[in-house]
């Protein structure tokens, strides 16, 4: 599978860390970098056919349809685009006018991943998001009119300004739209962004892991209790709708990434370019380095299995560990789950570990108490 990172955003959120610029003069020319970077790096896969691809970023609804029209192309003649593959695109409401939506229809796109974020004004404006509520608002309706139906919408949770009445309301507001996928993550702060600065300036509130936990609670109740399955700790679907991409991701699957910050994994070792967009640019103009790796241990490869696969529904399949892995490593994994078996945060059935309600609360916790750890 397929991953691009589109280092490009208008304006920067204040939450966020991901790697962008807001500095867009160079977008043509990092559009030559990543149809370059595709042809270099067309041997990191063994198994050519790809069954998803992902616009990610930064903003990637930045791009025009012409370009995004390219990179397929390049992808197709460097490998083989399964016809029935995912084919997202991360998009912000404001990006999303009716010309550019029938400009995309024209290309191989067939999911939206929508950053709604909130519906409330205040909170938009709170996060410096680029869109506003009214565009938050009738976005979705706009893109399923131009006839998407695999649609899937980000929604933020745990911030100061999210009252539970207010979270309630967005909620019911993505259920109200028949939305088939939903993805929601509790507000964190990360160092050297703007909101990490507000707090220890004491501009805003700090984030509440109670407030956290509690919506996320709601969370759980008002989309399951609508039909969703809870199908990984912050993705829900109706219907079966899981989304390909990242559902591969978490069991495991070979994928490239493409372009700055990105990273690749092939199962014996993982890389991740430069997170530094001129530096990206002029290596791979110049057939230079322009990225970083290491072969996976042994330890490696099980812990991230274990960290991967006990935040989806499917849990930790145990005759995966004992066949890939080995019968001792195994039980020594199960060993390190009794006390949350006992407990009642993890279920073991049909062989399968499996984080329970209370369990995913911890999910983060309990999987590095399982990590497999060789003492040198």
């Amino acid at each position: 599978m397929f991953y691009l990172h589109i280092p490009f955003c208008k304006q920067a959120c204040h939450y966020c860390d991901f790697h962008f610029s807001t500095q867009l003069g160079d977008k043509a020319q990092m559009i030559n970098a990543l149809l370059r970077e595709i042809e270099l790096r067309s041997d990191y896969l063994v198994d050519r056919h790809i069954r998803s691809v992902y616009f990610g970023g930064g903003t990637p609804s930045l791009l025009e349809a012409s370009d995004i029209q390219r990179i397929l192309d390049k992808i197709s003649e460097n490998f083989t685009l399964d016809s029935q593959a995912e084919i997202t695109l991360e998009a912000n409401p404001d990006d999303l006018s009716l010309s550019k939506i029938q400009e995309l229809r024209a290309t191989p796109i067939n999911r939206f991943s929508i950053g709604i974020q909130s519906f409330f004004e205040e909170d938009l404006r709170w996060m410096n998001r680029a869109h506003n509520a009214k565009e938050a608002d009738v976005v979705i309706k706009r893109v399923q009119d131009a006839g998407f139906d695999n649609i899937t919408c980000d929604l933020i949770y745990g911030y100061p300004l999210l009252t539970d009445e207010k979270w309630h309301r967005n909620i019911a507001q993505l259920i109200d739209y028949g939305i088939p996928h939903i993805s929601s993550y509790a507000m964190t702060v990360e160092e050297r962004t703007a909101l990490h600065h507000q707090i220890k300036k004491g501009k805003t509130r700090p984030i509440d892991e109670g407030q956290s936990a509690d919506q996320m609670a709601i969370l759980i109740d008002q989309l399951t209790s609508n039909g969703f399955e809870h199908y990984e700790i912050s993705n829900f679907a109706k219907d079966g709708r899981y989304a390909q991409h990242n559902t591969n991701y978490w069991n495991g699957t070979h994928y490239l990434g493409i372009g700055p910050s990105a990273h690749s994994f092939n199962g014996i070792s993982r890389s991740w370019n430069k997170s530094n967009n001129a530096l990206y640019m002029h290596g791979i103009s110049n057939d230079l380095p322009v990225l970083e790796s290491e072969i996976l241990s042994k330890e490696d490869r099980i812990n991230e299995y274990i960290m991967t696969s006990l935040r989806t529904m499917w849990g930790i399949r145990l005759h995966v560990v004992e066949e890939q892995f080995g019968v001792e490593v195994m039980h020594a994994m199960l060993q390190q789950a009794q006390p949350y078996i006992l407990g009642g945060q993890l279920i073991l059935e049909q062989y399968t570990l499996k984080l329970s309600a209370n369990g995913k609360q911890l999910a983060d916790r309990i999987a590095s108490e399982l990590f497999i750890i060789t003492e040198d």
